[in-house]
């Protein structure tokens, strides 16, 4: 491999997980607040349509049995509901209510308010500029072709 490809890739991860850890701690601390799993099973819910527990975990590359503490509590939230999966009957089909797209929402617009003041205070409109090509430049390797299932699949949610 190409040693500007390697640095490249070394320096891109740790700006990534440097953004992301400081995204979780800016998250306001609600009451109410979502979870980060929480909030993903309602974001591939909100995009893929309703889905079997197995196909979710799957998404999120999961076994059902460790989503399943966060489904019920989302469904007792009215966040999602869950119905008879008409092809298959031993399976339940989730889907995401009105009330869990409003919470999905509020959570993405909290945690979007401390960036985009950061990005606003931080960086000049050249750099702003600079940094939605790389966002998008950071998308098309997302979805990039390879061995990768769940999250990274073509198509996933949207990052929250």
């Amino acid at each position: 491999m190409d040693d500007d490809c390697w640095a490249t890739a070394q320096e891109l991860r740790w700006g990534v997980s440097r953004l992301a850890q400081r995204l979780r701690a800016q998250q306001p601390g609600r009451e109410d607040a979502l979870t980060r799993l929480a909030a993903s099973i309602l974001a591939n819910l909100r995009h893929d349509g309703p889905l079997t527990l197995t196909a979710l975990a799957t998404i999120e590359g999961l076994q059902p049995q460790s989503l399943t503490r966060t489904v019920n509590v989302l469904e007792a939230d009215g966040y999602l509901t869950r119905s008879p999966d008409e092809a298959d009957r031993r399976q339940q089909v989730i889907a995401i209510t009105a009330e869990g797209r409003q919470a999905l929402d509020d959570h993405i617009r909290d945690g979007n308010a401390w960036l985009a003041g950061a990005l606003e205070r931080e960086l000049t409109p050249a750099e702003r500029a600079l940094l939605r090509v790389a966002a998008d430049l950071m998308r098309q390797l997302a979805e990039a072709p390879g061995t990768m299932s769940g999250p990274a699949r073509a198509g996933a949610a949207a990052p929250l």
